[in-house]
């Protein structure tokens, strides 16, 4: 079975035909000097250049098998979003009893508190991200990835940081604001070190389309369409009045901790309007590798000058998919959306957190060169 689309439309920003979530399984290298790091057996210093050594292997890696926007794999992080939460004014790392909870896992008890006010004064992420620039080059795009602002108010609504929360902020609405105005600044100061592809990461649609976490929420008496709406509001004021050059993108998770998954799913169907009107997204980013997700009806809602990156390659196994189930994937898609507006991706990176999913390295490389392989042979 083959796709073919008239007038195939190369890409010349992103996201492109065959694209990436971001994040990549760690070298043994660099999990062993974070743990000589831990144990104070070398200094930040030996730390930071053996993860300068391997961002440009990383980087090369990427060039080498296609990719025409590439990361740092996140190889500077513990978390896909934590650490840019402690790098934010007003922030701390705190432990609490239990950490996320997945399909048969638990990670590890940390979370982002408040200490202060929300605000953004400089991140550590800034110059990570100008050593990216520079390493990637001429001919590619360095690309930098955080977590949603919805992400961050989420994470502050835990049942552990609600009292720290409201101590702070008695009123939402002043939380609300600083939140989006500390990310606003941050987006402008990743975009002064020469940033023009900017990825937002959030887990929360993810939560508010799974069926376990919309009955729990519900319980509780919160109203699941409003908590969405406050969502959706929050991150659209954070990525407006940017610079026209900057894309920006949304990706949406259900959850990626060592190969498993959250909740037990749920189509995209209940928010997807309010996720998909959101402004100034150029791009969507959504997971479709498995049944939980649903079906491709939701992508009615798509604006005519947005993209959906389609995951229907799994980041949690190094079995590669059958390319006839891949093809015919994107004709159901295609009934929804123009085939010119649609690129191929992994649903999620292969490690949100540094433990990473339950495949080699070398099975990664293939997945990537896989998704190209079909990418090619659509938009010839």
């Amino acid at each position: 079975m083959t796709i073919q689309t008239e007038q195939p439309k190369q890409r010349s920003v992103t996201p492109f035909r065959y694209d990436i979530v971001g994040s990549f399984l760690r070298p043994q290298a660099l999990k062993d000097a974070r743990i000589r790091f831990q144990q104070a057996e070398i200094s930040a210093e030996q730390l930071r250049k053996v993860e300068d050594e391997e961002i440009i292997r990383l980087v090369q890696k990427q060039k080498e098998v296609g990719l025409k926007a590439v990361t740092d794999g996140e190889f500077r992080r513990s978390w896909w979003h934590l650490d840019f939460f402690w790098g934010l004014d007003g922030v701390e790392r705190a432990i609490v009893p239990k950490g996320y909870q997945f399909n048969g896992a638990e990670s590890r008890p940390e979370t982002a508190r408040l200490t202060g006010k929300v605000g953004f004064s400089g991140h550590p992420f800034i110059s990570h991200f100008t050593f990216l620039k520079e390493a990637a080059g001429e001919g590619v795009v360095a690309r930098q990835s955080i977590p949603a602002a919805a992400q961050f108010l989420f994470e502050l609504d835990r049942s552990e940081n609600q009292e720290s929360t409201k101590a702070i902020y008695p009123n939402r609405e002043e939380l609300v604001a600083d939140i989006a105005k500390a990310y606003k600044a941050a987006i402008l100061a990743f975009y002064e070190a020469g940033c023009r592809s900017i990825q937002i990461d959030d887990c929360t649609w993810g939560a508010l389309c799974d069926r376990q976490f919309m009955a729990f929420m519900e319980k509780a008496g919160v109203n699941v369409a409003d908590y969405a709406k406050e969502f959706a509001q929050l991150n659209a004021e954070a990525v407006s009045g940017l610079p026209a050059d900057l894309v920006v993108t949304t990706h949406v998770c259900r959850g990626n901790y060592v190969s498993t998954y959250a909740g037990v799913g749920g189509g995209y169907e209940p928010i997807a309007q309010t996720l998909l009107d959101i402004e100034n997204y150029s791009a969507f980013y959504l997971e479709f590798d498995t049944e939980r997700a649903g079906d491709f009806k939701p992508l009615r809602f798509l604006k005519e000058n947005q993209q959906v990156v389609l995951g229907l390659f799994s980041s949690k196994t190094g079995e590669l998919e059958k390319k006839e189930d891949i093809l015919k994937r994107l004709e159901e898609a295609a009934q929804y959306v123009d085939l010119n507006r649609i690129c191929l991706s992994p649903q999620c990176g292969f490690a949100s957190t540094e433990e990473g999913n339950r495949l080699t390295e070398e099975e990664q490389w293939r997945k990537l060169a896989f998704i190209k392989e079909i990418a090619e042979e659509i938009w010839a």
